[in-house]
């Protein structure tokens, strides 16, 4: 992987594992703060409230800068964010520490992958935002593992002091390797456009669409893989210790399809969109069906895993096509929908199981979720067939030309 690219994965695997990483160290901030598990959680959900609202008001801001000087000062605010988060004396000081650290990750993360589409020819982008993203995959397969052990032997707050670490070196990588001056004539252009100008993308029914695709289909993969643990527990009868191992197959198979979802989205970003929701349906209905069954569990659970994030990369890229005009500020609203789409599958599951539905039935709500996410991607295949029939699936027609690097 080039250097530049590594450096932003490397970011984007710190912001990501500062999301997740809370939730194992919940019981130990609990006990430590003297708040319930319950309020303890809130300090996740503070978090994402604040990537989903905070990330594209700060891109809006922010369009002018020169995207190195973005990308080292928002892993500034992140690093500032975690120091006083590990030496917040009470719970209040704790939250506002994870709420002003969350404002930098949206913005952070659509500006790494716009910067990595920048950097490479416009047949391999969507590869390129699909190595971005696995630095999300590693987070959750790597990042919040250790950082969870970390904290259960020295500390919770030994676990902000990990991700400092780790943060400070990314800023020295980036600092190091990313280019100085980054520029195309649809980054130009959105910097020079005035906030007015920019908002307008939003008005382009296609980038609705995508937006919304975009909830749905995450919410169908956190609508399952929220309750993974109970479901391989409870349906498949996996011992608790076998349950941690096979959560690391999920992440191994996310990985993969974060790379193939990238390559399948280079050669042709709709028919990636579609590929991608269509193995996520039938994956979901195999888990569905394999999961009462120890070892196609196992196979169905590795498929569901590289199907729900081979997505992730089309659905990047189809935005990246669609709202050239502001092409970091759709990229960051979009890491708002799929945090939204967390968020709502998350409850979407939890609502079926309390409606006495099982939780083995999780699989097929998110399947009816994808089967409606699918439904209206075909639509919307279909209508750019009917008005471009010979529009290319992602080039510099609809991202900008290739990446002019300066340097200082």
């Amino acid at each position: 992987m080039p250097l530049p690219l590594l450096a932003l994965m490397l970011g984007v695997f710190c912001v990501g594992t500062a999301e997740v990483v809370i939730a194992g160290v919940l019981p130990e901030m609990s006990a430590d703060l003297h708040v319930s598990i319950p309020t303890a959680g809130l300090l996740v959900t503070g978090y994402a409230l604040g990537v989903t609202i905070g990330g594209p008001v700060i891109t809006l801001l922010t369009t002018k800068w020169a995207r190195k000087a973005l990308l080292l000062g928002l892993m500034g605010v992140f690093i500032a964010g975690n120091v006083i988060a590990a030496l917040a004396p009470n719970y209040g000081t704790l939250m506002g520490a994870r709420v002003f650290t969350s404002l930098s990750h949206g913005t952070f993360a659509a500006v790494a992958w716009h910067v990595a589409a920048l950097m490479s020819p416009p047949d391999k982008q969507a590869t390129a935002m699909a190595k971005i993203a696995l630095g999300f995959n590693f987070a959750n397969v790597l990042g919040s593992p250790i950082g969870t052990f970390i904290g259960q032997q020295f500390g919770w707050r030994s676990t902000f002091v990990y991700i400092t670490v780790f943060a400070v070196l990314c800023l020295l990588l980036i600092q190091k390797f990313v280019p100085s001056a980054l520029s195309t004539e649809s980054d130009t252009a959105e910097e020079g456009a005035s906030l007015r100008e920019q908002m307008k993308v939003f008005r382009k029914g296609s980038l609705q669409l995508s937006m919304l695709i975009t909830v749905l289909a995450q919410g169908a993969v956190f609508t399952t893989s929220t309750y993974l643990a109970p479901l391989l527990r409870d349906v498949g009868d996996f011992a608790p210790a076998m349950v941690a191992i096979l959560l690391i197959v999920f992440g191994i198979g996310s990985v993969l399809g974060n790379i193939l979802g990238g390559k399948g989205a280079d050669a042709d970003v709709m028919r990636g969109v579609l590929g991608a929701q269509t193995a996520l349906l039938a994956a979901l209905l195999l888990f569905w069906a394999a999961a009462p069954h120890q070892i196609p569990a196992i196979v169905a659970l590795f498929v569901f895993g590289a199907a729900g994030f081979s997505i992730i990369p089309a659905l990047q890229a189809r935005i990246l096509a669609v709202a050239s005009a502001a092409p970091a500020l759709a990229l960051s609203a979009n890491v708002s929908a799929f945090n939204l789409g967390n968020g709502l599958g998350a409850w979407l599951g939890g609502t079926t199981i309390d409606l006495g539905f099982g939780v083995r039935s999780v699989t097929l709500t998110a399947a009816l979720a994808t089967a409606v996410a699918l439904l209206l991607s075909v639509a919307m295949w279909a209508r750019g067939r009917q008005q471009s029939p010979d529009l290319p699936p992602l080039d510099a027609s609809t991202t900008g030309t290739p990446l002019t690097q300066k340097t200082p």
